[in-house]
């Protein structure tokens, strides 16, 4: 029996995290409350209160779980692949294809998010920029590697590479929720396309 309880507890407060992941996606961390996780998923409110005891302390959750989603959904498919382009150009399209599968009913959890909180010092927002400079830090690292193959140009700093990969994807989800344009996703594998391009005269990496 303690094991099963145990077990029911976690199932519990997954289904929470899973809830507010879906409702800040779509309608922003600061919608978020313990009465209204309590009334959508069918809990008593102190039900919630016992899995996280403040707003806040969910909030911060609720986006260290979409990290953990993100990174198993985009990132794990494709952290053995050869380092260098080969990885960069797979974990662009796992990126586009985390958005095209509409993971979260909003779009990108953590783009809402840093939006949301980007000028609000506190423990949410220092848990969204240690994720995103992560995030940064290993793309850039491949774009790196593969400055050093010869499979990218040097010409770029590789900072500025990653800044215009991030900003294209971020343009797509943009695009795509708010225009309701169904070819931005497209419009930025075409774009990321020809940024990863490597020199003329090279053959890109298989």
């Amino acid at each position: 029996m303690p094991r099963k309880s145990r077990a029911e507890a976690e199932q519990t407060r997954q289904a929470i995290l899973d809830r507010a992941g879906a409702l800040g996606s779509a309608e922003g961390l600061e919608a978020l409350s313990l009465g209204r996780l309590a009334a959508d998923l069918h809990l008593s409110k102190s039900g919630v209160i016992g899995h996280f005891d403040a707003k806040e302390h969910l909030q911060v959750e609720a986006v260290t779980a979409a990290v953990s989603r993100f990174t198993k959904e985009v990132w794990d498919p494709v952290a053995d692949r050869a380092e260098g382009l080969p990885r960069l150009r797979a974990a662009m399209d796992a990126w586009l294809g985390f958005l095209e599968r509409d993971v979260y009913p909003g779009g990108c959890f953590l783009t809402a998010a840093a939006h949301e909180f980007d000028d609000r010092p506190g423990p949410i927002r220092d848990v969204l920029a240690a994720a995103w400079r992560q995030w940064h830090a290993v793309l850039m690292r491949d774009v790196v590697l593969a400055q050093r193959a010869g499979d990218l140009p040097e010409s770029r700093e590789p900072a500025q590479v990653t800044f215009v990969l991030h900003a294209l994807v971020t343009q797509a989800n943009f695009t795509r929720r708010l225009l309701d344009d169904d070819t931005a996703l497209d419009r930025a594998r075409a774009e990321i396309d020809a940024v990863l391009s490597p020199p003329p005269g090279r053959p890109a990496p298989a």
